[in-house]
C-alpha cells in the first residue's frame, strides 16, 4: 500500500503506532500530544533552523510528536495532517481544546487587560484560542494574552465565501510554505481561505487538484472556482480575475486570469492543468 509521505507519521526507526499493520517500521510508539505555542511555526524538511519550510501551524494548533532529534520534534499537524520537523520551543504540552479561532487577518494577544500592556503574541487568521472572562473590549486567552473580542469566533461559525477571505490577504508577501497572514504561498492562501470558510483543505497544490469538481470550459468560471498550473494554483474573483500567491509579483496580487495564463506559459509553467469549483454545502 502506497502513502503520501508529507502526510504519513514515519521515520526510518519509528512510526505512529496508529500505522501498525499498514506501514513497515522497526517499532510502533504512542505519539505525544502537544500544542503549538508559538504565533506561528515552520514545519520543516530536517531538524535545522535553515531547513526548507515545507508548511507552518498556526498557534493553538494541535500536533502529535512522534520523536525528538535535538531541539525539534518530528510532528504531524492534527488539522491538515501535515508531517515535518517544528522547534521543540515552539510547542507546549495540549490543554483543553480551543474554544475560538482568530476570524481577523491577524490580531495582537496583549499580556494585561489593555491595549497598552505589552503583546505576547501576534495571531493569524484561523489561529485557535481559549476564551476566558470578557474584559471591556478585550478577552482573557490565557497563555495567548488578551485578544480583542471583535477579532475572535467562536469555532463552528465561519465565513462563507473564500474568495473574500482570500482578498483580505492582498498584498501579503510571498512565502514559500507559508500560512500565516504576515507571508504566505499560492496552495497556503487557498487553504486558508477555505478554512475559514469551514472547509478542509490540503496544503499542497497537487492534493488540493482533489478538491470539488471538474469545470469544463474556461468561459465557465465564476467567483470561488480554482485555476491549477503545474505546482501553482489561483482562486477565481470573477469570471476574469484571478487571486494568488505568486513568486513573480512576490506578493498576493490579482490579475487578468488571461494576463496570468500567458506570462506563466511565457516563463516555462506551461498552460493551466485544472479547473475545478468547490461546494462549501
Amino acid at each position: 500500500m502506497s502513502f503520501d509521505a508529507r502526510l504519513t507519521l514515519k521515520l526510518d526507526d519509528r512510526a505512529d503506532a496508529r500505522l501498525e499493520g499498514r506501514v513497515a517500521a522497526d517499532t510502533f510508539v504512542e505519539t505525544g500530544a502537544f500544542r503549538v505555542s508559538a504565533s506561528a511555526t515552520a514545519i520543516r524538511r530536517s531538524p535545522d533552523p535553515t531547513a526548507e519550510q515545507l508548511s507552518q501551524v498556526l498557534h493553538g494548533e494541535d500536533v502529535d510528536v512522534l520523536a525528538w532529534r535535538g531541539d525539534f520534534a518530528f510532528i504531524q499537524a492534527r488539522r491538515g495532517g501535515y508531517v515535518g520537523y517544528v522547534a521543540g520551543g515552539a510547542l507546549a504540552p495540549r490543554g483543553s481544546a480551543p474554544t475560538h479561532r482568530v476570524s481577523a487577518l491577524r490580531t495582537y494577544g496583549f499580556s494585561g487587560p489593555s491595549i497598552k500592556t505589552a503583546p505576547v503574541g501576534l495571531y493569524s487568521l484561523n489561529a485557535l484560542v481559549i476564551v476566558g472572562e470578557t474584559e471591556g473590549k478585550l478577552v482573557d486567552c490565557g497563555a495567548s494574552g488578551f485578544i480583542p473580542a471583535r477579532h475572535l469566533a467562536p469555532i463552528g461559525q465561519f465565513m462563507t465565501d473564500p474568495a473574500a477571505v482570500a482578498e483580505q490577504f492582498l498584498g501579503a508577501p510571498y512565502q514559500w510554505g507559508g500560512c500565516e497572514s504576515l507571508g504566505l504561498d499560492c496552495s497556503g492562501l487557498v487553504q486558508q481561505a477555505l478554512r475559514a470558510c469551514g472547509r478542509a483543505c490540503p496544503r499542497d497544490s497537487d492534493q488540493q487538484m482533489a478538491l470539488g469538481a471538474p469545470i469544463a470550459h474556461r468561459a465557465d468560471l465564476v467567483r470561488g472556482d480554482l485555476v491549477f498550473w503545474k505546482g501553482h494554483v489561483g482562486l477565481m474573483l470573477d469570471a476574469e480575475r484571478l487571486i494568488h500567491a505568486n513568486a513573480h509579483h512576490m506578493a498576493v496580487a490579482i490579475e487578468p486570469l488571461d494576463g496570468a495564463v500567458e506570462r506563466i506559459k511565457a516563463a516555462g509553467g506551461g498552460p493551466p492543468t485544472a479547473l475545478r469549483r468547490l461546494s462549501l454545502i
